[in-house]
Parts: C-alpha cells; structure tokens; sequence
C-alpha cells in the first residue's frame, strides 16, 4: 500500500480548535486539521508553513510536535504528523477549504472528522491548549467559502 506524508496544524487560539472543511475530492466536505504534503527538500515544519500559506493565506508559528497519526485508508497509507500552531500574520482566507470553524472543547465533535484527523482529537482533547491554557494571539477573521470561491483577490472579511 502507498504512503502518504503529510502535515497538519492544530491551530489554537482563544481556547479553540481549528478546523476546516475539505473542498474537494473523495472527501469533499469532511473536517480536518489544515496541512498537505511534505515536499521533496522540506522538513515537516517547513511544509506545514508553506502548505497553510497556501490554503488558508496566513503565517504561522508552529510549536511542539503533538506526535504522528499512522492510518490506513482504503486506498493509501497516511502519515501525517501534527504540531501546534498559532497564526502570527494575515486573516484566514479559504484558498481551498469549503467551510471553517473555531471549535471549543465541547464542540469538537461537532463535525465529521476525517478518520485520522479523529485520531488526533482523542490526543489533543485533554490538552490545555485544546481549552484551558491562558495565551494570547492575534485575533483573526475567517473569511467564508461562499465569499471566496476563487483564489481571494480583494476579497475582504465578512466578520466573525
């Protein structure tokens, strides 16, 4: 079977979670912790900065290595490893993602999450960054799907 690495960032901010919905593909429209592929040359650190530049048009900081989701799928091998993050520039914008939200510690499953991305929230749930850590970042705006269809030049935020 074929293995896949990939990256993923839990991004955190105000006591909540991160997630976002797929736009496309088999599992269009299942939730997820943003990230993709490790490139040819990058480290995981590296490709989780380009990669959520790429989708979600800010820059991160990524933290501490939560650990590594090994699942198999039917048709591939995934590997994915996970990190905590925090955006330190830009406002969200869904480059490819075709729904957001923050979700706190009781929402978390809330949304139909990919099976590996499941995994991750039975690791993550307990942590204090998950809910009861006290930290402060910038606050941000997601800006809807149905406001960027299309890669988003000049679109502006519709508040939160």
């Amino acid at each position: 079977m074929k293995t896949i690495k990939v990256v993923a960032a839990v991004l955190h901010r105000n006591h909540r979670i991160f997630a976002a919905a797929r736009g496309y593909g088999d599992y269009k429209g299942r939730w997820e912790f943003p990230g993709g592929k490790i490139e040819p040359g990058e480290t995981p650190r590296q490709a989780l900065e380009r990669e959520i530049w790429e989708e979600l048009n800010v820059q991160i900081e990524v933290g501490e290595q939560i650990g590594t989701i090994e699942w198999d799928y039917p048709t591939f091998h995934l590997s994915m490893d996970c990190f905590w993050c925090v955006i330190v520039a830009g406002e969200l914008v869904l480059n490819e993602a075709e729904d957001a939200k923050w979700l706190d510690r009781e929402e978390l499953y809330s949304v139909d999450w990919l099976p590996a991305d499941r995994e991750l929230i039975e690791i993550i749930k307990d942590h204090p960054l998950a809910g009861g850590a006290q930290f402060e970042t910038p606050d941000t705006t997601v800006v809807p799907a149905s406001s960027c269809r299309q890669k988003p030049t000049g679109c502006a935020p519709t508040g939160r």
